[in-house]
């Protein structure tokens, strides 16, 4: 009997190490799709900008899952591909940007969230006056962490901002197993706002 046992513990062990490697597999291929979307996307952009200098590129909200910049921590060796949404889908992709909120680097509040244990799994090293980078098609944005919170989970992130604010969320704490019952919550200020990127072709 404690053999039967055994083997069906040892069975029911394999089956979800299995299911958890699919799922980060998945997650990883998801990643490198963005990153190749992103280059894609940025080599494009560039060219269009040729074409079309002095007009302002884009307008038009991007589709979900679709990569919408680059987030750069050095402090937490962090370098992301960041997508539109936060579904599923998405945050197994990369850090989701939250709809509501801005592109990172226009006017307002950019809102980031990405899981605990895997794309933001190194955000605990990040402290007040950590510099980090944010890449759109259309600009380079330098940032500067302003406050570091811990926060019950169905705190709300999303507020009104007269000037580019770029707010980083994750689950906390980092380690926890199960559902985690608050949020880290960074929030930076642009350093300095500079023109839009303009190809140099």
């Amino acid at each position: 009997m404690r053999r039967q046992v055994g083997l069906a513990l040892a069975i029911a062990g394999a089956g979800l190490l299995v299911a958890t490697g699919t799922v980060y597999a998945r997650g990883a291929i998801a990643r490198d799709r963005a990153r190749g979307q992103w280059d894609a996307l940025v080599a494009r952009r560039a060219v269009e900008a040729a074409h079309r200098e002095g007009e302002s590129v884009g307008g038009t909200r991007p589709a979900r899952g679709a990569p919408i910049a680059r987030l750069r921590i050095p402090s937490a060796s962090l370098d992301e591909i960041i997508v539109e949404g936060i579904g599923g889908a998405e945050l197994n992709a990369g850090p989701g940007h939250i709809p509501a909120s801005v592109v990172p680097g226009e006017i307002g509040r950019s809102v980031i969230s990405a899981h605990r244990d895997r794309h933001f799994r190194t955000l605990g090293k990040v402290a007040v006056g950590d510099t980090l980078v944010t890449e759109t098609a259309t600009r380079v944005t330098r940032w500067v962490v302003v406050s570091r919170r811990i926060l019950p989970k169905e705190t709300r992130v999303i507020f009104a901002a007269t000037r580019p604010i770029l707010t980083l969320t994750t689950c906390w704490p980092l380690g926890y197993l199960g559902s985690a019952p608050d949020r880290l919550v960074l929030e930076a200020h642009s350093v300095a706002q500079p023109p839009p990127l303009r190809s140099t072709s």
